[in-house]
């Protein structure tokens, strides 16, 4: 279907049955929908950050901000990289994202170091539920020291599902598992029953050691 026939209600009931939307590449018009057989996910309790990560990240070399820059964070990823040439963020679907962010339903996390962007990650939010959707890189561990704020507010927040499609060797390593499509299916209609998470409640200035501190606690 064309992405201009998706209308935000559409769109998160799609997140709520298990869907997400895809294009071909970022000039294409149309979507199709995704239900991977094995589905990525990130047991909030068992999120690793590695020894020198931590350390890393305990140096504050980057500031951390939300939704400052939703819409450049989203256009940063369609960005093409080094292991692919093609995005599968269309900017008809980067407009639809923009919308339901407007609508409090999407989020960012910004890594800064100075005044430049230099990582960070955007998802869906729904109940008990974070979608995560994509996520860049400019300078070291920039995304995953965004990834990592992430869960921390997350877990203060008191979410239950950090959903992030498919597994890669990269999210693999900090915890990311696979589950049938079945098993998805009863956790995330478990985490929609979830109506109390906030994703507001960590305060925006927390220090790094707290991050470290709230992760550690569900490590």
């Amino acid at each position: 279907m064309l992405a201009s026939e998706i209308t935000l209600d559409l769109l998160l009931n799609a997140y709520a049955s298990g869907f997400f939307p895809m294009s071909d590449d970022r000039e294409d018009e149309a979507v199709f929908w995704v239900d991977p057989e094995e589905r990525g996910i990130f047991p909030l309790e068992q999120f690793h950050l590695s020894k020198s990560l931590k350390k890393f990240i305990r140096k504050s070399l980057y500031k951390i901000t939300y939704n400052q820059c939703f819409q450049t964070i989203l256009q940063q990823c369609a960005m093409p990289a080094a292991d692919r040439e093609n995005t599968w963020i269309s900017h008809d679907i980067e407009a639809l994202y923009c919308e339901l962010h407007a609508a409090g339903f999407a989020h960012s996390i910004e890594c800064w170091h100075g005044e430049t962007l230099v990582g960070g990650l955007y998802g869906v939010c729904l109940n008990g539920c974070f979608f995560g959707e994509s996520m860049f890189s400019r300078k070291t561990n920039a995304s995953k020291v965004a990834l990592a704020y992430l869960v921390a507010r997350l877990k203060v927040g008191g979410f239950s599902l950090l959903d992030s499609q498919f597994q890669t060797e990269h999210l693999k390593s900090m915890g990311c598992i696979e589950v049938a499509r079945a098993d998805y299916k009863m956790i995330l209609n478990n985490a929609l029953q979830n109506t109390q998470a906030d994703f507001y409640l960590l305060d925006d200035d927390t220090p790094a050691e707290t991050i470290l501190q709230l992760i550690t606690q569900i490590s």
